[in-house]
């Protein structure tokens, strides 16, 4: 697990982690600002995979991705007493703080493009509807007119994978497709999509 700054995100865990089911984000991070460390450790338990799975689509490479995971919890574990629940869910709040830290570091390498759109994008919540993050784009934003030019099922799935960071297989049980299809809609969207952003 992540301390308050020393270990890397475990790439070993699996992508997929438990279901929220009864879990209460809330109350677990408002937990955290008290010092409560086994209230972190589930935290970390229930989103480090998922957050490591977009961390890698935003960034590429696994050593950013964990960097990028790492950072988010050790900020996570240090603000956590910042967290006001009338402000918004844990979830969306925890991977805020991940967008940022990732988006931090696209710029530092100067390979974020198209700004304002992609920081739009990526500061969506986790559970947000695909059509609706689209939407929330400004409508002069060539990666909104780029993401309209797609089929809406290609457009969802785009936002699926690179937006909540689910795997193929998750998103083609989503959606009720086949694997292999699943997988020819995503390289065919990004094909089109990098066309498209020229």
């Amino acid at each position: 697990m992540i301390g308050a700054g020393t270990a890397k995100a475990r790439p070993d865990r699996p992508a997929g982690q438990p279901p929220a089911g009864d879990f209460d984000h809330d109350a677990a991070l408002l937990a955290c600002g008290k010092g409560d460390s086994a209230a972190f450790r589930a935290l970390y338990d229930r989103e480090a995979g998922k957050m490591l799975g977009i961390a890698m689509r935003l960034l590429k490479r696994q050593s950013l991705a964990e960097d990028a995971v790492h950072d988010a919890f050790v900020n996570v574990w240090n603000k956590a007493a910042t967290f006001d629940p009338a402000q918004g869910n844990a979830r969306g709040w925890m991977y805020t703080i991940l967008r940022n830290r990732a988006l931090n570091m696209l710029r530092t390498e100067g390979r974020l493009d198209h700004q304002d759109a992609f920081e739009t994008l990526l500061g969506a919540a986790p559970d947000e509807d695909p059509e609706a993050i689209v939407a929330g784009l400004s409508e002069a934003s060539a990666l909104r007119r780029c993401l309209e030019g797609l089929a809406p099922n290609r457009r969802s799935v785009l936002v699926l994978a690179y937006v909540h960071g689910l795997t193929h297989g998750e998103i083609a049980g989503r959606l009720g497709v086949p694997l292999g299809t699943m997988k020819s809609w995503v390289r065919r969207s990004l094909l089109a999509l990098k066309e498209c952003m020229g």
